[in-house]
């Protein structure tokens, strides 16, 4: 099978990762070109020896460490909050806890990408997870109707220290729970219990105020499209809840409203 089709699978899942590091979806996507653009140019350097997604996740660490990608004239407000926070954690920390958290590449795959030892690299994911815990606090809307899932969201979101502000299981009672008490974060489902959408609910949100939104769905592919804004973070379900947590920590990574105060 040509190397373009064998990659092709996993080029969503690519963007999703540096959208996530980035905070951008116009820079995540710019740096997932010049990989895929450096595939093309020479495709006897691709490492062949490996499954084809961590040879595709290889040249895109490459291309991020050799900062080939490219690079806008005035940076996005989330950039410009992101680089604020880089202050305060190294870069290789968070690609280290996306990569095994969100990309859920197994701890000696994430080694390989970021060459370096399986020891490193578990440092550098408590490393990461300490920092955003300390940066990063919220009060968070949960838009789910599954009542199993939605117990364990709201568990998992207070263990993490936040504040649960509601559960909304239907498009209209999540814009009434966003209208009454203002969330800092918004966790949604797609498919809701009156077979309305999370999206729609989202979307009638956002025309009220900014918050950072994470979407959860058993069918990710739907929303990687790449021919309109897609949500910088998205869960897949069944999802793991180191998984949510990091989503959630990053989402709030780039939030101006969780800056601390200096």
């Amino acid at each position: 099978m040509p190397l373009g089709q064998q990659l092709a699978p996993y080029v969503p899942f690519l963007r999703r990762y540096a959208r996530a590091l980035t905070g951008s979806q116009v820079e995540g996507d710019g740096r997932v070109r010049a990989a895929l653009e450096l595939i093309v140019s020479d495709p006897d350097s691709f490492p062949r020896s490996v499954d084809p997604r961590l040879g595709l996740y290889r040249v895109f660490q490459s291309v991020l460490a050799a900062a080939t990608a490219i690079q806008q004239a005035a940076p996005a407000e989330s950039e410009q909050v992101a680089r604020v926070r880089l202050a305060r954690i190294a870069p290789r920390s968070r690609q280290a806890l996306l990569l095994t958290a969100m990309e859920r590449f197994a701890p000696e795959d994430a080694a390989y990408l970021l060459d370096i030892s399986p020891a490193e690299l578990e440092a550098l994911v408590a490393e990461a997870l300490a920092e955003i815990d300390r940066q990063t606090r919220a009060r968070v809307l949960i838009i789910e109707d599954e009542p199993i899932i939605a117990m364990d969201i709201e568990s998992l979101v207070r263990d993490m220290g936040h504040e649960v502000t509601g559960v909304a299981v239907t498009r209209d009672e999540a814009v009434a729970f966003a209208h009454d008490d203002r969330p800092g974060l918004v966790l949604a489902d797609i498919q809701l219990a009156d077979d309305s959408s999370g999206i729609d609910a989202v979307r009638d949100i956002l025309a009220e105020f900014h918050v950072p939104v994470i979407f959860i769905t058993a069918f990710p592919e739907r929303l990687l499209t790449g021919e309109r804004p897609e949500p910088t973070f998205l869960i897949t379900k069944p999802f793991q809840r180191q998984t949510v947590k990091t989503a959630i920590s990053q989402a709030l990574f780039f939030d101006q409203s969780t800056l601390p105060v200096v």
